[in-house]
């Protein structure tokens, strides 16, 4: 019987980076030199989600999957805090632009991650789209393959209510109802930071502090970021079938949601017109859609070694193009 992994990644609630966002890195490209073939799987970093800490067990056991997976990986698990009760309080209270550009200086300075050709990586729930920034914005070690688990690509339109004892939770949910858009909640809430109505595109182009910005969607496009996307070998979106935590759960895939009416990636211009590099990423088969069922973050360890079986591992790895995507190129 197949027992169900949760990880405590939910989203119930749903300075440094100026440097790095006035002159993103390119992706160094992967080298495919002889001398660099060899069966050592590439590193592994993991970016966890809202109310998570990077110490928790079930994420943990999720790192020991990809080691078993794939023998001698090494698995980094991102922290924004050394103890993990700051660690959990920076998913809710921070500015993620802030907490991007330190995993940046983490990863870049890290004596095992800054000397491997390149790493692979996975992000739950709201880290997914952390680790996308992560890549748009700096990509040193730069990132083979991303897969992401419930993550909100597209944003949120809403707040799930947080559980009766999760104060942590409740205390932000408090600050985010009505002040979204404040110039204190958008530097200091994370939730908010990537909250997107399309009712109320104006505001949420104007003060995102986050979200617009890596998909690109104001007027001046960074082309930093969409080289960076179409640079990865695989760009892995699973969404859960049975998500009522996520609102809307087609984020996981850019999916548009407004009110009954959805639009799909490939029908939409953040991939028409290239903004992040999906549709370049889309053509040469490295942009997959997949579903788990299931509520937000219940994961089994089957789908978890299918994963880590077909896109991590070994540097010269490669792995098929087949998805699962609603609509043709």
């Amino acid at each position: 019987m197949t027992v169900l992994r949760s990880v405590p990644a939910f989203l119930t609630l749903a300075s440094s980076l100026g440097s790095v966002l006035a002159s993103p890195t390119n992706q160094i490209p992967i080298s495919t030199s002889s001398d660099d073939v060899d069966d050592t799987p590439l590193p592994v970093v993991i970016w966890h989600g809202l109310g998570d800490t990077f110490s928790a067990e079930g994420l943990q056991s999720v790192g020991a999957l990809a080691e078993k997976v794939n023998p001698g990986t090494f698995v980094y698990y991102v922290r924004l805090d050394e103890s993990a009760s700051n660690d959990r309080t920076a998913t809710f209270y921070g500015n993620v632009t802030q907490q991007v550009a330190k995993v940046c200086e983490d990863l870049a300075s890290h004596p095992i991650l800054s000397t491997a050709p390149a790493v692979d990586a996975v992000g739950f729930s709201q880290g997914g789209q952390f680790l996308r920034g992560y890549v748009e914005r700096c990509n040193f070690p730069p990132v083979r393959s991303l897969v992401t688990f419930g993550s909100q690509h597209n944003g949120i339109v809403d707040y799930k209510a947080c559980s009766a004892a999760d104060w942590l939770c409740k205390g932000a949910m408090a600050l985010l109802h009505g002040n979204t858009w404040s110039s204190w909640v958008q530097s200091r809430l994370v939730p908010a930071q990537y909250f997107r109505d399309p009712l109320d595109l104006g505001s949420y182009l104007e003060y995102s502090n986050f979200l617009a910005d890596i998909n690109n969607e104001r007027v001046l496009k960074n082309e930093t970021y969409a080289k960076n996307i179409a640079n990865l070998e695989n760009f892995v979106l699973y969404m859960f079938e049975d998500d009522t935590t996520v609102i809307p759960k087609e984020t996981s895939w850019f999916e548009e949601v407004n009110g009954t009416e959805t639009t799909p990636l490939r029908a939409r211009s953040i991939y028409s017109e290239d903004w992040i590099g999906l549709k370049t990423l889309d053509r040469k088969g490295g942009l997959k859609f997949k579903t788990t069922p299931g509520e937000h973050m219940q994961l089994s360890d089957e789908v978890l070694e299918e994963a880590f079986t077909e896109f991590f591992g070994p540097f010269k790895k490669s792995s098929s193009n087949n998805d699962e995507a609603p609509s043709e190129l």
